[in-house]
């Protein structure tokens, strides 16, 4: 019990920190923040060492290089319940039309993977395109055109090319696409001795932690790789993927919807602790 008692005063702490409105308001531009300003540091040499410069550091190789992963398979779980809970305590539909619901708010973690996977594909192919191989071959020898990065590694060569950051993108995406999934707490009101409490709970918190790590990641990125304008691009990317859905896109009939539908970010009200 006590156990569960943490779980819930963390999960009430956070949801006043990360679920209100305010933090989906500043979030993206913390992270543009933080791009202008780890990239000054970067450039004046003003970091200290420290084990995140190492790009085989545990949380870029278990969660960073896998982050979409860990956001699909967090996120499934929490708008199926969360989803189906709001459709029927609020709307109050019956079981097909919720399950309906679901599946469609669900559709969001699809439009997410479809637009993890072209981003990253884009930029491996501007980086392919605008990149040369440099090899530490004998002078005598011809050298040999490298059509990929990945021919050129094969060789032992290094690749020259506009590496747009993947991380700068893909870690300001996640954060976003987490603090827009978990308003639909503002508006559901759940009993508070329920078991289905202890499960929103449980996976609201892991939510927010991972929402964390990603903002951590990104500042680590901002002063520790890549030049700047590899840096401001990848986010712009990630802001304006985020931005042509869930502010554009998310707003229309057609859509996955918003996780609190008709219900304008001004005016939603705070109800799951009730």
């Amino acid at each position: 019990m006590a156990a569960l008692e943490r779980l819930e005063r963390g999960g009430r702490w956070l949801r006043a920190a990360l679920a209100a409105g305010q933090v989906r308001r500043r979030l993206p531009w913390l992270l543009l923040a933080i791009v202008l300003l780890g990239s000054a540091l970067k450039d004046g040499d003003l970091v200290p060492e420290t084990p995140m410069r190492n790009k085989r550091n545990p949380l870029n190789v278990y969660f960073v290089k896998v982050a979409w992963a860990w956001t699909f398979w967090l996120l499934l779980p929490f708008i199926a319940v969360t989803t189906y809970q709001f459709a029927e305590s609020k709307f109050l539909y019956g079981s097909t039309k919720s399950i309906l619901t679901v599946l469609r708010r669900l559709s969001a973690l699809l439009v997410g993977t479809a637009v993890w996977y072209v981003c990253t594909g884009l930029f491996m192919y501007i980086e392919n395109l605008t990149g040369t191989c440099s090899t530490s071959g004998k002078l005598s020898e011809p050298r040999r055109p490298y059509a990929t990065k990945q021919e050129c590694h094969q060789n032992n060569g290094i690749w020259n090319g506009f590496d747009i950051s993947g991380h700068c993108f893909l870690l300001s995406y996640c954060a976003l696409m987490i603090v827009e999934e978990v308003a639909v707490l503002e508006g559901l009101s759940i009993d508070q001795n329920s078991k289905l409490r202890v499960v929103i709970n449980g996976l609201f918190v892991s939510l927010c932690f991972l929402a964390m790590i990603w903002v951590f990641m990104f500042l680590c990125t901002a002063v520790y790789f890549h030049d700047f304008s590899q840096k401001l691009l990848g986010v712009l990317i990630g802001l304006s993927a985020w931005y042509g859905t869930y502010r554009f896109w998310y707003l229309k009939p057609f859509s996955p919807g918003l996780p609190l539908p008709s219900i304008p970010l001004s005016s939603k009200k705070y109800s799951y602790s009730r």
